[in-house]
């Protein structure tokens, strides 16, 4: 059986950018199950007695099938190790990630790893990502996992979709790590701290 998470960020009482989790939910649902009906998840997520950032955590299959809370600590990052992995494929938020967890394995002490497919960077095991180059942000084209907050980021025009290869890194200086829980800034690394 196919179960799908959102990982949606409560705060000071409030969950935070239900639509855009509503939105990819009901598509990878009409994507695995053809035509169903929509589930609107501000029915299901009950922020109010949460003050501090908690992970609201939703499994779900045609329906919603769990709603847990959990505190939520910010995890350091200050590295990332580049990992070839043509094959990696986590384009459906999935209950199963696995495959994930195995690349974060291969860090070989790094704080995360950056998954690169094809030549291409695409994210770390944990988020999405947006290198610096002295202008803007440019966010890889073809990101393992389209995130919420990512999709947030370029309909806000903070981001800007870039082919970024390998042999790109040099125009880049920063590096910025973000998904529903990490928001955009609170994680940065220099480039120079991306390594095979």
């Amino acid at each position: 059986m196919c179960r799908f998470i959102e990982t949606i960020r409560i705060e000071e009482g409030k969950a935070w950018y239900l639509p855009y989790h509503n939105l990819r939910m009901n598509a990878t649902r009409r994507m695995v199950w053809g035509q169903v009906s929509e589930l609107d998840l501000s029915k299901f997520v009950h922020p109010e007695p949460y003050r501090e950032r908690t992970r609201c955590r939703i499994v779900y299959g045609r329906e919603i099938e769990e709603v847990s809370y959990i505190p939520y600590r910010l995890r350091a990052v200050h590295s990332l190790k580049l990992i070839d992995c043509d094959e990696a494929e986590y384009s459906l938020k999935s209950a199963d990630r696995s495959s994930l967890d195995n690349l974060f394995a291969r860090r070989e002490g790094k704080n995360d790893v950056l998954v690169v497919r094809n030549g291409r960077l695409t994210d770390t095991s944990i988020a999405n990502v947006a290198l610096w180059n002295g202008t803007e942000w440019h966010t890889p084209s073809f990101p393992l996992l389209k995130g919420t907050h990512r999709q947030r980021l370029l309909d806000e025009g903070r981001i800007v979709e870039r082919d970024i290869t390998v042999d790109d890194l040099s125009l880049y200086s920063r590096v910025r790590l973000f998904n529903a829980m990490i928001s955009f800034g609170e994680i940065e690394i220099d480039s120079k701290e991306l390594g095979y």
